[in-house]
C-alpha cells in the first residue's frame, strides 16, 4: 500500500518565491531517489466556516500563507530508504541554511501516513 509524508508550513509571503525555487529542486531530488509523487501547494481558499482552518492549525502570523505538501512512496519501507538518502544528499544540505530558513521549522506540521483509500 502507498505511503505519504505530509507537511503543513506557514511561510512568509515575502519568502514564497525562494521557497518555490527550493521546492522545485527538492522535487527533482526526491523523484530521483524514487518518490512516486511530490506536490507543493500554496493556500488560495483558506477561509472556511467549519473545522479548523489551516492558517489556525499552523499558527500563521500576519503576512504568512500556508503551503500544504505531500510526497508519495510505494511503501513505508521505501519512504524510510528514500529519506535516509535524502538526508545525506549534499544538494539538500546546501539548500538548508539553518541561519536563514524560508519558514519557521518549529511551526511545520509533519507526519507519515498509510494510504487507506485510493482512486
Amino acid at each position: 500500500m502507498p505511503y505519504v509524508d505530509g507537511f503543513l508550513l506557514p511561510i512568509p509571503k515575502k519568502n514564497l518565491r525562494v521557497y518555490k525555487a527550493m521546492a522545485a529542486k527538492a522535487c527533482k531530488i526526491w523523484k530521483e531517489y524514487g518518490a512516486l509523487d511530490y506536490k507543493e501547494c500554496v493556500g488560495e481558499d483558506l477561509k472556511t466556516p467549519w473545522g479548523v482552518p489551516f492558517p489556525k492549525a499552523a499558527k500563521a502570523k500576519a503576512g504568512e500563507t500556508i503551503v500544504f505538501s505531500w510526497i508519495t512512496y510505494k511503501s513505508r519501507k521505501q519512504r524510510d530508504a528514500v529519506n535516509k538518502k535524502i538526508m545525506s544528499d549534499p544538494r539538500i544540505k546546501e539548500m538548508m541554511d539553518p541561519k536563514n530558513p524560508p519558514f519557521d521549522m518549529k511551526r511545520m506540521c509533519y507526519g507519515g501516513f498509510e494510504v487507506i483509500v485510493e482512486m
